[in-house]
């Protein structure tokens, strides 16, 4: 597939007959929020068969031959041309689709007072890209109970689709990560026992597969007893034939400081669950100031140091399924509004304004002034950026993606899996 980034006084009429497609083609694989009044920046992927390069001011076919990993004697055979041949900036060569890897995903869902059709309808969507689906959460209690999240139709969705039916469970009280309760279930083993009694009943009651649990902002003292949890769970669901996984902190070293890493063990995690998910996402986030929700740079880093304690085909990376509109300028204690990338080509749209991209951070991004007059700042994902992250788990051999959350809608990233690679399904 081609990734084309509009350019200005460009039309989906221009771009599909460049690349032999049709419109209509264009507008139904990418659902184009505004296919009358394409932005500047806004990105389309061309559902072709591999894609097409346009040779550039100082290229020579060998160059564009290492840029596509793909050899320039191939490359000229395919584009029936001399291998020795001078290249015409300008110049259409083919370039053919590279073999794909296998890999995980792993879709979050998160229903909060009700499973709205939309919210179940873009779940129906995304399961056949995926491999395990993950309705958020089941919150531990005190006294080593559940409390159950909204289900629905997913375990019924998840086996459709031959996806495993991951069962999250997190340390949160009220909708907030509580360390008390986190040193209670780690440190009572009564209670610890009779929680993991019932996990097991649940699981067994719903068919969940991978018990997934995201304790955060541990006491850094429940470090060791967290780990000795892992190793406890992990024995008794093996029994069962069950996987066992974490959700961790995106750290850059083991002697990390701050609530939210130092509990979590890279190494021992590495060695006792069968996978983590690890959270490269919210260096831009919701109560901060406007910036790439998941830049590529501080995410390589945590990623390359999560290689140095635990195998790379252990690691799902952690992947942002929405951006963030801040109203400038930004105040602490105010809260930037969370939207899909369609919406945010929808905005770019409604105020006129083009998209840039940081190559940088590898994210696009936009301001815009409102009707009231105030200032905005989106960044969001788009085709460039979802691809930027394939190409690091490609790179890395890691296992694979975790998306947080299902329900803000990115055809484009959908697209580009089936592109990139083959996803692993584990049916029954």
């Amino acid at each position: 597939m081609q990734i084309h980034v509009v350019q200005r006084n460009q039309t989906l009429p221009g771009i599909a007959q460049a690349y032999g497609t049709t419109v209509n083609e264009l507008i139904e694989t990418n659902e184009i929020p505004n296919p009358n009044n394409l932005v500047p920046g806004q990105t389309i992927v061309i559902p072709i068969v591999g894609s097409f390069y346009w040779v550039q001011r100082g290229d020579s076919l060998w160059s564009i031959s290492r840029k596509f990993n793909i050899s320039a004697q191939e490359l000229a055979a395919v584009n029936r041309i001399s291998v020795d041949q001078p290249l015409q900036v300008g110049f259409r060569l083919y370039i053919p689709p590279r073999p794909k890897v296998r890999a995980e995903f792993n879709g979050y869902v998160e229903p909060r007072t009700a499973v709205s059709p939309q919210l179940e309808s873009s779940v129906r969507r995304a399961a056949p890209y995926l491999t395990y689906l993950a309705p958020f959460s089941f919150q531990a209690q005190r006294d080593g109970t559940l409390k159950e999240p909204l289900l629905n139709n997913f375990p019924a969705i998840a086996r459709a689709n031959n996806n495993v039916l991951m069962m999250v469970i997190t340390n949160q009280e009220a909708d907030q990560f509580s360390d008390e309760l986190g040193r209670i279930l780690l440190n009572d083993i009564a209670v610890q026992d009779r929680f993991i009694n019932n996990i097991v009943a649940t699981a067994k009651k719903y068919g969940f597969r991978d018990i997934h649990f995201d304790f955060e902002y541990l006491r850094p003292e429940d470090r060791e007893a967290y780990n000795r949890f892992l190793r406890k769970a992990r024995d008794r669901f093996k029994r069962e034939g069950w996987l066992i996984s974490t959700a961790l902190a995106p750290k850059t070293s083991a002697e990390q400081k701050g609530r939210w890493y130092e509990a979590h063990d890279y190494r021992a995690h590495g060695e006792i669950v069968d996978f983590v998910v690890i959270m490269t996402y919210e260096w831009g986030y919701s109560g901060g100031p406007a910036m790439a929700v998941s830049p590529i740079g501080p995410v390589r880093r945590v990623l390359e140091y999560a290689i140095t304690e635990m195998p790379s085909s252990k690691i799902l990376m952690g992947q942002n399924l929405y951006g963030y509109d801040w109203t400038l300028p930004f105040v602490p204690g105010t809260t930037a509004r969370a939207v899909s990338p369609q919406r945010a080509i929808q905005l770019a749209a409604q105020y006129n304004v083009s998209i840039q991209y940081d190559y940088k951070a590898q994210a696009p991004h936009f301001n815009y002034v409102d009707r009231d007059g105030k200032r905005h700042e989106v960044w969001f994902e788009d085709a460039r950026s979802i691809q930027a992250k394939f190409n690091l788990i490609k790179e890395l051999r890691l296992r694979g993606m975790s998306y947080w959350k299902l329900g803000l809608s990115f055809p484009q990233n959908w697209l580009l899996i089936v592109d990139n690679f083959d996803v692993v399904k584990r049916p029954t």
